[in-house]
């Protein structure tokens, strides 16, 4: 994990905030997401250096992403480090599109 992840990850797991469970690297059709909250049906990707490279891929991947009814929410490194109260208001505030009711074998989202 970046040390991005990890400040992310220490706000948020075990339950920390205000019960939601997060889940660290989960595969959602096909792909690993940083975290995803089932009950929020929300995707949050810390995004690093390496993501300047990548942004056509990035942004490819939350479309596919998003139609299964996932919200995906991307947040810099920097704003993580430097603004949490920011990123968990932003989390808690931002519409959330319903939890989707099938899971896949070994904790995977999707068909």
């Amino acid at each position: 994990m970046t040390y991005g992840e990890r400040c992310f990850w220490n706000a948020f797991r075990k339950n920390q905030l205000k019960g939601f469970r997060f889940r660290r690297q989960q595969v959602i059709h096909g792909f690993i997401a940083d975290f995803y909250c089932n009950q929020l049906n929300l995707v949050v990707e810390i995004d690093g250096g390496i993501h300047e490279e990548q942004k056509d891929y990035d942004k490819l991947r939350d479309m596919i992403i998003s139609q299964y009814g996932i919200k995906v929410l991307r947040f810099t490194n920097e704003q993580v480090i430097d603004h949490m109260d920011n990123v968990i208001e932003q989390i808690l505030t931002e519409p959330h599109p319903p939890s989707p009711h099938w899971r896949g074998t070994k904790g995977e989202v999707g068909p």
